[in-house]
């Protein structure tokens, strides 16, 4: 049996593994690194994986804290933002829905990647950097100790990989949850099923409406939008991909629908025809381009545990995932790789990592758990064009406010902050668990009826600052006084969106008033929602 030595094993070289080992080899450029992936390199383009579309945090992840830009601008798609279309009547005229999107490209950038196209030139990425990456390789076993030892085997030769550190990347085959009982259960039950079609599906086709199509020419049209086709307990995706195939998903939450009603492509497509019928004409144009189909069940996943002091760690979907809705997969990725680097270059440069690693593993899960209270129970609200659009638009500037402000200001690991400002993140994420909660009352004892027209985010002040100040470079004092701020102005929201509702719910929370805050910031979704005929700036009716 042949053996090797490494001081970083990497079980599986997806997108988090390939990451990691570049975040890591960029702090310690002399450690020896490993990735074992199962499949064999190059993958095809369109690859068969989600995770094609990301948001501010991963996409700053991969352009600027890995210095990606070059290869993501040059060989990928933009992105126009996550764009939602809400039901009206059978769902066959586009331009009948209310849409929530932007008609400008957010200062904060976001991408769409082809998976197969990034996953390649990140292994070649990591071959030039001298990190060692062993494709077709099928792990036989491994053992957590000092050192870890992994067995796999490669061209039917049985190789043993001793390692200082290891690191589970290896998606839902989970080797170090399964092997350690960390397995959790999510309360969270959705399934979800995805196909690539090898030709563009551009939403702007779908009317030829002069009004609905203006704004939207050239590289402002739609189709590079992640595009939501929502109704109740489900949602639609169209991401378009940078080889020119377009990827298709259909998620549902139980009890709405069951994934036996869509776990075929010809279920899917019946699925479709009832829900969403433009959409299913314009992929069944192009059938002949089908590339691939993939069903799972009960997608979300946790863990007990995700880093160690006795040097080991997950990262990506053999943790924890949530849900694909807005799109954070990459997001828990950057802030796993994130915490995991820290770890790894402290111990490899011969600092301490016991009390890091504890709190770095609490940090998280507090993270994740605070991002789970978007997606759980809350499918039944999907479908509803009064209540979602303002849930939406909380959502993001909770994310702005908290995990992306934190990450994209480079403090993810700054003990320090978490000392200076936790009553405030303890605040925000107390208000975000209780507005969820409210969202689904809300929805629960409202009438949806339906509104038409656009929302148009690039028009709405608070979207656009909120956006802005992630690339802004704060000190530790600014970044202080800009999260207190934050946390005022998520307050006064709060207020307005619980005053807009007409409901009186039991509020554990003093009402403030906050001077120079952003009272009224929702006017226009409210005008939309509530009162489609009345077109304002933000609401455009078409």
């Amino acid at each position: 049996m042949k053996s090797a030595t490494s001081d970083l094993t990497i079980l599986g070289g997806g997108l988090a593994g390939l990451t990691l080992a570049l975040q890591v080899r960029q702090q310690l450029p002399t450690a020896r690194i490993t990735i074992l992936e199962k499949r064999k390199h190059p993958a095809p383009e369109a690859a068969h994986k989600v995770g094609e579309s990301s948001v501010e945090v991963g996409a700053h992840y991969f352009a600027s804290v890995l210095g990606l830009k070059e290869h993501i601008v040059n060989e990928q798609l933009p992105k126009l933002g996550l764009r939602f279309f809400f039901p009206s009547g059978d769902n066959s005229r586009i331009e009948d829905r209310l849409e929530v999107g932007g008609r400008r490209y957010a200062p904060a950038p976001s991408y769409q990647l082809d998976r197969g196209r990034f996953e390649n030139h990140l292994a070649e990425r990591c071959l030039a950097e001298d990190i060692r990456f062993v494709d077709e390789a099928n792990i036989k076993s491994f053992a957590i100790g000092r050192p870890h030892e992994v067995t796999y085997l490669r061209n039917g030769e049985s190789i043993s990989e001793t390692s200082r550190w290891i690191v589970d990347a290896s998606s839902r085959r989970a080797f170090i949850k399964r092997e350690l009982g960390l397995e959790k259960d999510s309360p969270h039950v959705s399934n979800a099923v995805w196909f690539r079609i090898g030709k563009r599906i551009r939403v702007d086709d779908w009317s030829d409406d002069p009004e609905w199509q203006q704004g939207h020419e050239g590289e402002l049209g739609r189709w590079y939008s992640t595009n939501h086709l929502m109704g109740k307990g489900y949602w639609v995706w169209l991401i378009p991909l940078g080889s020119g195939s377009t990827s298709v998903g259909i998620v549902a939450a139980e009890p709405h629908h069951s994934l036996s009603d869509f776990n075929s492509i010809d279920k899917a497509m019946a699925w479709l025809e009832t829900h969403e019928p433009q959409c299913a004409a314009k992929v069944r144009e192009h059938m002949d381009d089908l590339q691939d189909f993939l069903a799972i069940k009960n997608y979300s996943v946790e863990s007990k545990q995700v880093f160690s002091a006795d040097r080991w760690g997950i990262t990506g979907e053999a943790g924890f995932f949530h849900d694909p809705f807005y799109s954070p997969g990459s997001d828990f990725i950057a802030f796993a790789n994130t915490f995991l680097t820290n770890l790894i270059t402290r111990d490899l440069t011969g600092r301490g990592i016991r009390i890091r690693s504890f709190a770095y593993d609490r940090i998280f899960k507090k993270f994740y758990y605070g991002t789970a209270s978007v997606y759980h129970d809350q499918y039944q609200i999907f479908g509803n064009p009064q209540v979602m659009p303002v849930k939406v638009l909380w959502d993001y500037l909770i994310y702005w406010s908290l995990t992306g402000f934190i990450y994209m200001q480079g403090r993810m690991c700054e003990q320090t902050m978490y000392m200076r400002n936790l009553r405030k993140i303890i605040k925000l994420g107390n208000m975000n668990h209780f507005m969820q909660d409210f969202f689904r009352e809300w929805h629960q004892k409202s009438t949806p009826t339906e509104a038409h027209g656009l929302i148009n985010l690039s028009e709405m002040p608070i979207i656009k600052k909120f956006n802005e100040q992630l690339l802004e470079d704060f000190n530790s004092h600014q970044f202080s006084r800009i999260f207190k701020e934050r946390v005022q102005q998520m307050e006064t929201l709060m207020w307005e969106i619980i005053d807009e509702s007409g409901l009186t719910p039991d509020v554990p929370f003093p009402r403030k008033e906050h001077a120079d805050t952003v009272k009224g910031a929702f006017e226009h979704i409210f005008a939309a929602t509530n009162r489609p005929s009345e077109p304002l700036v933000a609401v455009e009716s078409r």
